[in-house]
């Protein structure tokens, strides 16, 4: 029978228990500086009882070498403490950003309406968090109770109202934590909302300014904005009113923690070195309760981030990298798949089965909306199928290591996205540039005449998004980048979309020479005049397989079923007519 306590840690949980010889050190630091906080204490009580009794200079002298060296000896460990904490920061950010940064591209692929670079700020603020003052006042948090304790040494009296001043103190704390919680969490989430929303908007700038939305769109943006605004504000309100409250209670405390005292100093039950190290005590027992006050609305924030980074990390688990498998023929089978959008029901695809040869060329025709997208998401391991399987040489394809598969694969998807690097960086997929391969890609798509004359040929930036280049220059530029590497699979949806005349002619060029090449290419198009190319054809219609067979068979079934239609679109009129 397994034990109660026995609870799964989480990813992130088991990162930083990793770093426990560190918290140990930190925490063995700790305890020394709450130790050395009740020197100044003893030295009041030296110079007040003994020093200024006997007049003894040179026992002063003594007194204040001693508390400067151990003020010295504080002042390192609190250093090193600090810097220890930096160090476990940087080492926590290191370890997770690799992570943090797959999980956050695996997320946005599923297109879950986050920002992209949530994730990566909230990781930066538990950094952050972890070195702040809120931290090491947690850390001095466990020693309040023996400062407080000390007091009752000098009086009773003194000490119950030292520890009814901590008590005041964590019950504002308390209430603080309640007073601010719901307003931080709102704050929080329309922030990421408000981010969200400014980098989606951004990203379509041109249509933006082009069809005058700027006016709308910053509204809607400016709506959520207020709100976070609003909800800020608030929690800042609130923390402020805190923190005042905490100012007088502590000063209220210790001034009362020194009339408490001249009382019993008058009724002789203390002297008046007592008197000064009880005040003391009382405000260093304080001070971590103040602190944690004062940034509790950083450490509130700090967990909500470290919340969303578990439920990141739990969500997208790590993919450990499988065996290396061999660089596949290309050979393509569906066996009964059935696919749906993530985090979707309804379904797009239906028990598709078919199987597409190694070395053949196919493609993919039917109506808007019929799934040729997603057969071509499918085909490249992007989505996963909801039922069946996709399978490349007898293997999984979205279980195949995408990092080893990537190489073998050439995607061309509908919408172009370039990146920020230059034209060969962007050819070779941000790896390891080989001149030779980048050339013989750009070439294959007729594009290597026209690279030369760009202002720094293949070493010319695009800039973001290949906003430098028109769109067919992007079409053929992605296509080179899928191409690169001679891929054994090669996956184009809507490839000449962009593309002028002199483009589709190239494209053809480039088709026979992957058809001569013995590469598997799947074509999905609307353009009649590319099927001349291809070995066979795939009908999708409603998200499942009408026709599938050879080209000239395909397009005879074709032409029939539209005559066929016609036909009887005909008797129809004629027989209204006779009517």
């Amino acid at each position: 029978m397994k034990s109660d306590f026995n609870v799964e840690r989480s990813e992130l949980d088991g990162i930083l228990r990793s770093f426990w010889r560190n918290f140990a050190t930190i925490a063995v630091f700790s305890f020394v500086l709450n130790i050395l906080m009740i020197a100044p204490a003893i030295y009041a009580m030296q110079v007040y009882d003994r020093v200024m009794i006997s007049r003894n200079e040179m026992t002063l002298l003594m007194l204040t070498l001693i508390i400067l060296a151990l003020y010295g000896l504080q002042s390192a460990l609190d250093y090193f403490r600090t810097i220890i904490l930096n160090r476990v920061g940087a080492q926590l950010d290191l370890q997770l950003n690799k992570r943090v940064f797959d999980a956050t591209f695996e997320r946005y692929l599923q297109g879950i309406k986050v920002s992209p670079v949530q994730a990566l700020q909230d990781l930066n603020l538990v950094r952050q968090t972890l070195t702040g003052p809120g931290v090491l006042a947690l850390l001095d948090a466990p020693w309040i109770p023996v400062l407080l304790g000390l007091n009752f040494f000098f009086s009773p009296v003194l000490g119950l109202f030292a520890v009814a001043s901590a008590l005041v103190m964590v019950v504002l704390s308390v209430f603080g934590e309640r007073l601010t919680k719901e307003h931080v969490d709102t704050s929080q989430g329309l922030g990421v909302k408000s981010n969200y929303l400014i980098s989606s908007h951004i990203r379509n700038a041109e249509v933006v300014r082009a069809m005058g939305m700027l006016g709308n769109i910053r509204y809607r943006w400016s709506a959520v904005h207020r709100n976070f605004l609003r909800s800020q504000s608030q929690a800042t309100d609130r923390t402020s009113l805190l923190t005042a409250m905490t100012k007088f209670v502590r000063n209220s405390n210790q001034s009362l923690m020194i009339g408490l005292g001249v009382l019993e100093l008058l009724q002789g039950r203390m002297t008046s070195g007592m008197m000064i190290a009880s005040s003391m005590l009382l405000g260093r027992a304080l001070m971590p309760i103040e602190m944690l006050i004062m940034n509790w609305r950083g450490l509130l924030t700090a967990r909500n981030a470290y919340s969303r980074l578990q439920e990141l990390l739990e969500q997208f688990p790590e993919t450990l990298p499988g065996m290396p498998l061999p660089k596949p023929a290309g050979r393509i089978d569906f066996e009964n798949v059935s696919a749906v959008a993530p985090f979707s029901k309804t379904p797009i695809l239906h028990n598709i089965a078919l199987t597409i040869p190694a070395g053949k060329t196919v493609a993919v025709i039917g109506p808007s909306a019929a799934g040729k997208s997603t057969l071509s998401r499918l085909l490249v391991g992007v989505w996963p199928a909801s039922e069946g399987v996709v399978r490349l040489d007898d293997f999984d394809v979205f279980a195949w290591d995408k990092d080893s598969l990537g190489p073998h694969i050439g995607y061309l998807p509908q919408d172009i996205e370039l990146f920020d690097g230059t034209l060969a960086e962007n050819i070779c997929r941000f790896g390891q540039i080989d001149s030779e391969k980048v050339i013989r890609a750009a070439q294959l798509v007729g594009m290597h005449e026209t690279i030369l004359h760009f202002p720094k040929g293949y070493d010319t930036p695009l800039g973001d998004s290949g906003c430098y280049l028109s769109g067919g220059q992007r079409q053929r530029i992605g296509l080179a980048r899928a191409l690169y590497g001679d891929p054994s699979l090669i996956v184009l949806d809507e490839p000449n979309s962009s593309l002028d005349d002199a483009g589709v002619q190239a494209l053809i060029v480039t088709l026979q020479a992957l058809k001569k090449a013995n590469r598997t290419v799947v074509l999905i198009t609307h353009q009649l005049n590319l099927l001349n190319l291809v070995d066979s054809i795939l009908v999708l219609a409603d998200g499942a397989v009408r026709l599938y067979g050879p080209r000239d068979e395909v397009i005879a079934a074709l032409s029939g079923a539209q005559r066929k239609s016609a036909a009887v679109s005909s008797e129809k009129s004629l027989a209204g007519s006779s009517s």
